[in-house]
């Protein structure tokens, strides 16, 4: 039976809904929305995210009012067991998220467009998932210049996505850009499904190397990531700690005390 919005339950993190299911569930629901021609923002919510949406209240009245968020980073998973007793075997992250409705939709006629990264990345993204999922329909693929459209430019850009017949619309331009740019568009475009997947298309079209399997099992992609460029070594100081000093209080509190979470980070 295909999961409806409601038999599945939400649970807070940082004061941001995410609902516990899993892949499958996630691709019938999405099935339920492309059949609907419902139009939802999807988000998927790692630790940086996160507590930058608790500083950004922008970004967080953006991930309350999504559709859908799931747990992108196993730390949130880690957050969901452990404060919540949720059970949740896995996460649903964006790469891989990516990749399954592309490999679903070959069935299912599932219509996708790309927007995002370089001219060169967008290329040979394209190109290996023509290759991996020959039947999967990409019906558009844009690289936006990397400063504000102006008023025709977005225009047009929007006229593109909706004319091409999408059912899901890509976005890989970064967070928290990428959700800020769908929710600012949602009103205008005609797309069931709109996700932002940061990185994943960099992964998918080699441009960066992916965390290892085992390091991605034990949360450890951030660390991969700081390896591979250490620039990014204050994106990390500023989130993982307070994420990790937000998981100790709620465990302290609603598991230990038996008090509310509270409602924000």
């Amino acid at each position: 039976m295909p999961v409806t919005e409601d038999e599945k339950p939400m649970m807070p993190i940082g004061g941001i809904p995410f609902r516990t299911i899993g892949y499958e569930d996630t691709l019938r629901l999405f099935e339920q929305w492309i059949y609907s021609r419902r139009f939802e923002q999807v988000c998927v919510v790692n630790v940086h995210s996160l507590i930058t949406a608790c500083r950004d209240r922008q970004l967080h009245a953006v991930f309350c009012n999504a559709g859908l968020n799931t747990m992108d980073g196993q730390p949130l998973r880690w957050y969901a067991n452990l404060i919540h007793r949720a059970g949740l075997r896995d996460r649903v992250c964006g790469p891989d998220l990516m990749l399954q409705c592309l490999e679903r939709g070959q069935e299912k006629g599932w219509k996708h467009f790309l927007l995002g990264s370089t001219e060169n990345v967008l290329s040979e993204l394209v190109e290996r998932l023509s290759k991996k999922y020959p039947d999967a329909k990409i019906v558009g693929a844009v690289s936006p210049p990397f400063r504000p459209l102006n008023p025709q430019e977005d225009c047009d850009l929007l006229e593109q996505i909706n004319s091409s017949g999408a059912d899901f619309l890509w976005v890989g331009l970064g967070a928290p850009k990428q959700e800020k740019w769908i929710a600012d568009h949602q009103g205008r475009l005609n797309v069931p499904i709109s996700i932002g997947v940061g990185a994943a298309f960099d992964f998918h079209a080699g441009a960066v190397a992916r965390a290892p399997e085992w390091m991605q099992r034990r949360g450890l992609e951030w660390f991969h990531r700081l390896l591979s460029d250490p620039r990014l070594w204050r994106r990390y100081l500023s989130t993982n700690p307070p994420f990790f000093l937000m998981l100790i209080r709620d465990f302290f509190l609603h598991r230990l005390l038996s008090r509310p979470i509270p409602p924000a980070c």
